[in-house]
């Protein structure tokens, strides 16, 4: 569908709209990656910002944007001049600069180049994914970095004074013990970043960890990772960073905004092959093939996929279920004022029976998960999920 460009509105906006932009190529793809990446080819990036700035001339820009997040693939992969034009391309729609702009690089390609290409731009905050500091493991993860490469990295990203940095590590790997685990903590400590992100393992479907779960070759162990969720915690907290997220501990200041307005349920404007949006009444994403993206917007089409609307049923849902994710909860009366039309019958069942298990603490009108319930916080999603299911079909 063909949207209409005008120019950006200076009026404020009670609600922050983000941008999100997917950037598609890596050099490898790493065992646990689901994401949509390819190979970079100088014609495959001509064409990826080309298609960029048709995309978005493609979309009405009714306000200023708060938060920008570059993500994949590797952004940081991208020559300095052509993360100066993208930049120019994401710019010219912002109406202003934005209060936070991410971009995510991985070790092995941050130079200084790259880096004041991103300063140049107005980037204000850089993710650094390490996920470990052991060869080993960087070894069974696939990634292409060694840890000499994460603190030559981090160096360069400090020295280039951005206002904010970030490290994303990972734990509950296989043949990764808790030792093992607190030793890459302390070496991600050491480096005293701005904020951390630690996430637990998961296997996705295609993936080559998948296979390697399906065949056997690695296992689940659930008790482990409750214990390295809680020790991860524990450390952090000792060690002066603010769990606001289940994944994510930050230093007064720092918190990601971009992540934090998504997961309020707030508008973000996806650009890119396989970049979902949530914006103009609408939910979906686009097509997770580079070639198919292009075509579509050469026609002047957003071919997004599983395309649904937002009614205040579903948006009050997504606010609740990732809104418990977060270490302050969700602010019921708030919600309510939001989605005064959403189905919240049975849901208040469910959040009664939160509390009685001990999972969650709910106030006059305020509802958030103990540290038991964070452990279980997919668990106690789904059954969030339900109740709203039940409540419509009633």
């Amino acid at each position: 569908m063909s949207e209409i460009i005008t120019a950006p509105s200076i009026a404020p906006h009670a609600e922050p709209l983000g941008v999100y932009v997917h950037v598609p190529f890596c050099a490898s793809t790493c065992d646990f990656c689901a994401f949509y990446q390819t190979a970079p080819t100088a014609d495959g990036v001509q064409r990826f910002l080309k298609g960029i700035s048709d995309e978005a001339a493609l979309i009405e820009w009714r306000r200023p944007v708060a938060t920008v997040f570059w993500g994949g693939g590797t952004p940081g992969l991208l020559a300095p001049d052509h993360i100066r034009r993208l930049g120019d391309i994401v710019g010219a729609r912002l109406g202003g600069a934005p209060v936070e702009w991410t971009v995510e690089m991985a070790p092995a390609s941050v130079t200084a180049a790259r880096l004041d290409a991103l300063k140049e731009i107005g980037v204000t905050r850089i993710s650094m994914g390490a996920q470990s500091f052991q060869p080993a493991l960087l070894e069974g993860l696939g990634r292409q970095h060694t840890r000499e490469q994460i603190f030559r990295a981090y160096e360069r990203i400090r020295a280039a004074d951005f206002a904010s940095v970030n490290i994303d590590m990972m734990f509950a790997l296989p043949g990764q013990d808790e030792a093992a685990w607190l030793a890459d903590l302390g070496e991600a400590l050491a480096l005293a970043p701005d904020h951390l992100s630690t996430y637990c393992l998961t296997f996705e479907e295609d993936t080559k960890l998948w296979v390697k779960l399906s065949k056997g070759q690695v296992k689940l162990d659930t008790e482990h990772e409750a214990r390295l969720y809680e020790t991860t915690w524990a450390q952090l907290e000792a060690s002066g960073y603010a769990q606001y997220e289940v994944s994510n501990f930050a230093r007064p200041g720092h918190a990601c905004l971009h992540n934090l307005n998504t997961w309020r349920m707030h508008e973000w404007i996806g650009l890119g092959p396989s970049a979902a949006s949530q914006h103009a009444g609408w939910r979906g994403g686009n097509v997770a093939d580079l070639d198919q993206w292009l075509a579509g917007v050469a026609r002047g089409e957003r071919r997004t996929e599983d395309r649904v609307a937002l009614t205040p049923s579903l948006l009050a849902e997504d606010a609740l279920i990732f809104g418990v994710r977060m270490n302050d909860g969700v602010d019921l009366a708030a919600l309510k004022r939001r989605f005064p039309d959403a189905p919240w019958g049975k849901v208040r069942d469910e959040m009664v029976r939160l509390v009685e298990a001990g999972l969650a603490e709910q106030g006059s009108d305020s509802l958030r998960l103990t540290p038991r319930g964070r452990l279980l916080v997919d668990s106690v999603g789904t059954n969030l999920m339900d109740a709203f299911s039940d409540e419509v079909a009633a």
